[in-house]
């Protein structure tokens, strides 16, 4: 369906499936519930300084379902939003990388708290590599999209997106504020990428140098980074709000059958939760942190013979089995 860039309608149709009650409440609770257990973990790593610590396997199992489901309905609601650059207008364009942006921040705080656990398996630590590749290249292009729109004035217009690469659309007037966005709009895409390259870091990393501080200053950015979304979604999304173009429905407001899905899949963790304390399903304890003796490097728990003893001062780290070492990230 060919885009329509020579008239700007007066108006548009709600779209519930990205700025529904709902779909946005979902996003917001479960990026909030997964920030605080994040900050739990992370307060409780640093008060136990490298003793073992505590089971945790309840929060860790809630923070990695929720992490899970957050960064996978980011992608997915991204790719639908692309799919749709003919007929979707850029406020809800903008509306979707705001929750993407968020989505992001929430599993990079769980990254933090749970890195030791993706670390002993490569598996896993692959498949999270892979899923934050995809959701930075969705947002990039999310956020070139939002830059042209930003640089044409047509930020706030009834156009489909894709009209922002169309010649024969014409660009409204900028407003007064056009440069502040067409700023920080580059500054989260540059922040996007950095943050990835940190996080990729962290993820593969063998040292623990400075490993607690590390955590709590990145915990703090991504806190900022969330609650930033969430207050630029509330003062912009017609569920909260007053949007900034007219829609010609009120179907953002209405709870209808999608919207209370959306809200009862943050139920779905909890079934795991109430499985493991009935002892149904049983998980891994947390990794412990390194060893200081030489019998603790040789033997794990219950002094079983390890098959590949980590060196000292290194956490627990499972290469994959193609390049690297424990204490290489390319050599083996």
């Amino acid at each position: 369906m060919a885009a329509n860039c020579t008239i700007a309608p007066d108006s548009v149709p709600s779209d519930a499936g990205v700025a529904g009650y709902g779909v946005l409440l979902s996003f917001i609770v479960t990026a909030a519930v997964s920030l605080v257990i994040s900050a739990s973990l992370i307060f409780q790593e640093a008060r136990d300084n490298g003793s073992s610590p505590k089971p945790s396997v309840l929060r860790r199992k809630l923070l990695n379902s929720y992490s899970d489901q957050q960064i996978l309905t980011g992608i997915g609601i991204q790719s639908v939003g692309l799919a749709r650059t003919t007929t979707i207008v850029p406020y809800h364009f903008f509306l979707v990388w705001m929750l993407s942006l968020l989505s992001m921040a929430v599993h990079n705080a769980t990254l933090l708290a749970l890195a030791r656990d993706f670390r002993r398996d490569w598996v896993l630590r692959w498949m999270r590599q892979f899923l934050m590749f995809v959701n930075l290249v969705l947002s990039c292009v999310y956020g070139i999209f939002v830059l042209q729109a930003v640089r044409r004035g047509l930020n706030n217009s009834t156009y489909p997106i894709s009209c922002v690469w169309d010649a024969q659309t014409q660009d409204d007037p900028a407003p007064s504020y056009a440069g502040l966005s067409y700023v920080g709009t580059i500054l989260v895409i540059a922040g996007n990428v950095v943050i990835f390259a940190l996080a990729t870091w962290y993820l593969h990393r063998r040292s623990r140098r400075f490993y607690v501080l590390f955590q709590v200053v990145a915990w703090v950015l991504m806190a900022g980074f969330a609650i930033g979304a969430t207050v630029r979604v509330a003062l912009l999304a017609d569920a909260f709000a007053v949007p900034p173009i007219h829609l010609s429905d009120n179907g953002e407001q209405e709870w209808s059958f999608g919207q209370l899905l959306s809200v009862g899949m943050l139920l779905l963790p909890l079934v795991s939760i109430v499985e493991i304390l009935r002892g149904e399903i049983k998980c891994a304890p947390p990794v412990s942190p390194d060893f200081d003796d030489d019998k603790g490097r040789l033997l794990g728990e219950g002094q079983e013979l390890r098959s590949n003893p980590r060196p000292h001062g290194t956490a627990d780290f499972q290469p994959n089995p193609f390049w690297g070492s424990q204490t290489n990230l390319f050599r083996k």
